[in-house]
């Protein structure tokens, strides 16, 4: 491993340890809804805490222009308590003497939330001045916000710089499996790829076939590579004028020795919604005023048979509209046999990715993959090949 973790951290006690994290969590009525980027921290504050640092947590919240009172931190601080199983303490900015004077106030142990650091355009900018007043505040700096390393942003790569900088566990943990899942992978590699749009996409598309055995197309972003080649997809949703870039991402596949596996066959509707009534069709027979929204059995049967094949796979994106039933039935049938050969010991899983995390959670597999990451930006721009600056500070450092 190229960076230092807690493991190398040393004697923290009595020391102030900046930890960022990602706690720009779903919130309603003032309340958290959705506590995992919280969840996923703990082990590093606990550890932090439990060998006497003053833990000091940085994070941002929403996309403020200036300070916002509805972006502020502080419904989270209570939140985080309440997982933590210990006080949080808040200060009401993250520089400054608010700031300055909530972490002079501290005990051996103790925990602080600071106010959004996008309150100050310095953040977002990784101005000099505004990292300098963050790094004053501590003594170690920790990464545990690998949802936020695709930020050049002064509580990202900044405090790297100046302070000695570790991954926290959360960090430690992602990099260790992107690094299974790409870097230094078991051999074959599979990658699902799915979704509505090859144009969010292509920049992954175009990484992918250059460094996985085979590469599973699915959802709507499918029927823009069968039109490419030819077939008839109906009234299907289609980026028709995205042809040649299909067909450049097919020809660079071949060049690098990488089989794209496209469905054969499709559950195809007249109507985009639940319960629509269906059929299964074979990709050459798709009915002019048809809609595919899942692949067909034999599909489903071809992912499983590249799976049985491979050693490591690397997932984003469902194989259709899995948000209605029976539309899920191709990406439920697909993550539930990933998740047998995983929890059997042949396979290497790794997912990402908004729709990807509620898919697997929606066929009752997410505990059976390797690691799911709740990265988002982040972890799509690791798959597309693109340097991460946090993960870089941390190298470097």
């Amino acid at each position: 491993m190229s960076f230092r973790t807690l493991d190398d951290i040393g004697d923290v006690k009595g020391k102030r340890v900046l930890v960022r994290v990602d706690l720009n969590v779903p919130m309603e009525a003032g309340r958290v809804s959705d506590a995992t980027r919280i969840e996923r921290v703990l082990p590093t504050l606990r550890e932090l805490a439990g060998k006497g640092a003053r833990v000091v947590l940085l994070s941002h919240f929403g996309r403020p222009k200036g300070r916002d009172p509805k972006d502020s931190l502080k419904p989270v601080a209570e939140e985080t308590a309440r997982l933590l199983g210990r006080p949080v303490a808040f200060a009401e900015d993250c520089v400054g003497a608010p700031a300055e004077a909530a972490v002079g106030a501290m005990r051996d142990g103790d925990v602080l939330l600071l106010e959004n650091t996008r309150f100050h355009a310095g953040e977002e900018g990784n101005e000099a001045a505004f990292t300098d007043a963050l790094a004053r505040l501590g003594d170690v700096f920790v990464n545990d916000a690998f949802s936020a390393a695709h930020r050049a942003h002064a509580s990202t790569v900044g405090l790297a710089e100046r302070l000695p900088a570790f991954a926290g566990r959360t960090m430690q943990a992602e990099l260790d499996a992107l690094t299974k899942g790409l870097e230094h992978p078991q051999r074959p590699v599979v990658a699902i790829v799915g979704g509505a749009k090859v144009s969010s996409k292509i920049d992954l598309l175009e990484n992918l076939v250059t460094k996985v055995d085979s590469l599973v197309i699915g959802g709507g972003m499918a029927n823009t590579f069968l039109s490419a080649i030819g077939v008839a997809v109906g009234k299907s949703l289609c980026e028709r004028d995205l042809a040649p870039t299909a067909q450049r991402i097919i020809d660079k596949a071949r060049e690098h020795n990488c089989a794209i596996v496209l469905p054969v066959d499709a559950v195809v509707a007249s109507q985009f919604k639940a319960d629509a009534p269906h059929h299964e069709y074979g990709i050459d027979a798709i009915p002019d005023d048809g809609m595919i929204l899942d692949v067909g059995s034999m599909s489903v049967d071809r992912v499983r048979s590249t799976l049985n094949d491979a050693r490591t796979l690397v997932w984003n994106g469902p194989l259709g509209a899995f948000e209605l039933n029976p539309f899920d039935k191709g990406t439920v049938e697909a993550a539930r046999h990933a998740a047998e050969r995983t929890r059997a010991g042949h396979l290497v899983s790794v997912a990402g990715g908004g729709d990807t995390v509620a898919a697997l959670n929606h066929a009752g597999v997410a505990e059976g993959f390797t690691y799911i990451s709740t990265a988002g930006g982040a972890f799509l721009e690791w798959m597309e090949g693109k340097p991460l600056p946090g993960v870089d500070a941390l190298r470097k450092a």
